[in-house]
């Protein structure tokens, strides 16, 4: 089983996802992202850095390693996701071959890898009907090559909570194709989600019964449906609760509201922890893309573009000190 303290995680970088697009804004800023790395963290406890690459084909290997190169010199691999876009299918030979080739030049900084992001999500990686196929030959490809080279990597997968605009079946297909080696490959299991951001206002009082829903849905239902175990742990990938304006409810959401909702889902996983064996809460994200745009997609950070704290920063802070590893 885990330990017992959570492992914290952040996303450090600025671009993030919108429905119609990437929100973007000032150009990173790698000296000032340490600098909050480290303040966050402390002399004793760890904050693992989570990014993001994505093949989409042979032509974008060589992009993508220049991405995770990039990431090398900024000090920035830590927990490292690679998704797969491609249309309309994918070749699974060079597809696995880059993610060996990504464990083999950049293993030795790795603490984790995590084979899609996404894919029971409709309009993401759930889109692609190799989706399955990939994830399980990814997972199994990336633990073998993490065993012949003796690398402590922990390889996993993603997901996203049953919902509209989840892929149908998707865990009944991943037991179909899964089987032993799959899952005697499996680290961990990803979970994006966000609680009171893209759905209707919850007032603090049920923030966590939204968040304890949400996790023993993932746990004792969709696990249990493709015959993951309980030891296998759950990681918090991606959570995070944006400032700023609700475009499609004009709603206001302000600094004070976003650190208390932060504590309040941050206090109830640590709370589950032990019950659903759950390792890792790695927060999205570190800055806002642009502060100057009022749309909450632009605004996910606990830190403004400038790199200035919002009250979300001191509370992070606060419960990695009190909660982590």
């Amino acid at each position: 089983m885990i330990s017992s303290e959570l492992t914290f995680g952040i996303y450090p970088l600025s671009v993030a996802g919108t429905p119609s697009g990437l929100a973007v804004g000032p150009k990173d800023n790698y000296e000032k992202i340490q600098i909050a790395l480290q303040d966050l963290r402390g002399e004793t406890k760890t904050l693992h850095p989570r990014n993001y690459i994505i093949y989409y084909g042979p032509e974008s290997e060589e992009k993508m390693l220049s991405v995770a190169e990039r990431y090398l010199s900024a000090g920035l691999l830590g927990d490292l996701t690679v998704g797969c876009l491609q249309e309309p299918d994918i070749d699974l030979d060079r597809y696995l071959g880059f993610i060996r080739k990504i464990i083999s030049q950049y293993g030795t900084h790795l603490a984790s890898l995590q084979i899609t992001n996404e894919p029971n999500l409709t309009f993401m990686e759930g889109s692609k009907a190799y989706v399955i196929k990939g994830l399980v030959e990814g997972v199994i490809a990336a633990k073998k090559e993490t065993q012949d080279r003796n690398l402590p990597i922990k390889i996993g997968f993603g997901s996203v909570p049953d919902g509209p605009m989840a892929v149908p079946h998707f865990w009944e297909n991943l037991a179909k194709a899964g089987g032993k080696p799959f899952i005697d490959s499996l680290d961990f299991v990803g979970h994006n989600f966000y609680v009171d951001v893209f759905e209707e206002p919850l007032n603090l009082k049920e923030i966590p019964i939204s968040v304890e829903k949400t996790l023993r849905n993932l746990r004792e239902k969709n696990l249990n449906a493709c015959g993951i175990p309980a030891s296998v742990p759950i990681r918090v990938t991606e959570n995070g609760w944006p400032t700023g304006k609700n475009p499609f409810t004009n709603m206001e959401r302000s600094y004070e509201q976003q650190a208390k909702v932060l504590e309040t889902v941050i206090r109830t996983i640590y709370h589950l922890r032990d019950e659903l064996n759950i390792s890792h809460y790695e927060l999205f994200g570190l800055r806002d893309a642009d502060s100057s745009k009022d749309d909450l997609f632009h605004q996910f950070g606990i830190m403004r573009d400038d790199y200035s704290a919002k009250p979300a920063y001191n509370t992070f802070k606060k419960l990695i000190h009190e909660f982590g590893i």
